[in-house]
């Protein structure tokens, strides 16, 4: 293994931190409707639990509402109550097989407290990345000592995963700015 393998190693493993920061925060409500928001809300299913997306089609109806179309009868009393049990503080109203689900408005404390969990969302992030730079440098070092690369050709692969390091973080703080402001504009 060279030091360019771990460095696109680490590479492709940071950008799978920076996805899943993005998908964490996609659950973060932000006052308008988006189909996302329900994906992590379970309902039981035939003795398991699914996402609401499997029982049903969820689509944007305008800026503050989403319809919840069942497939199936039974299901609308069990994902109504799903959602409400959810903690996204959504109280769907019933329609036949239907579920419209309006999003009520943020009040300025709750944006603010969500800025705060999207803040450390983004701060778990840059730990991860953090923590892929050390595993990355301690594997540097082992080949260094085990004599497979040159001192030089470790310091370059240092350098080089510092430089990945130094942009994910700016990337990950990016996010979380635009995350930010997406959800302190009323």
């Amino acid at each position: 293994m060279s030091y360019s393998d771990i460095s696109r190693s680490v590479g492709e493993r940071m950008g799978k931190s920076i996805e899943s920061l993005k998908t964490n925060l996609a659950k973060i409500r932000t006052g308008r409707a988006h189909a996302g928001i329900l994906d992590h809300v379970q309902v039981e299913y035939y003795g398991s639990l699914v996402p609401v997306s499997q029982v049903a089609n969820v689509t944007v109806v305008d800026a503050r509402n989403l319809s919840v179309q069942i497939w199936e009868k039974p299901m609308a009393a069990v994902v109504d109550k799903a959602i409400r049990e959810s903690d996204l503080g959504l109280n769907p109203i019933a329609m036949g097989d239907n579920l419209r689900v309006p999003m009520p408005a943020l009040t300025e404390e709750r944006r603010r407290d969500l800025t705060k969990v999207v803040r450390a969302e983004g701060e778990d992030a840059k730990v991860a990345v953090r923590n892929l730079r050390r595993e990355a440098n301690e594997s540097l070092k082992k080949l260094l000592k085990d004599k497979a690369i040159s001192e030089d050709d470790e310091r370059r692969g240092q350098d080089e995963v510092q430089k990945l390091t130094d942009r994910h973080v700016a990337e990950i703080d990016q996010i979380i700015a635009q995350k930010e402001a997406e959800i302190m504009t009323v």
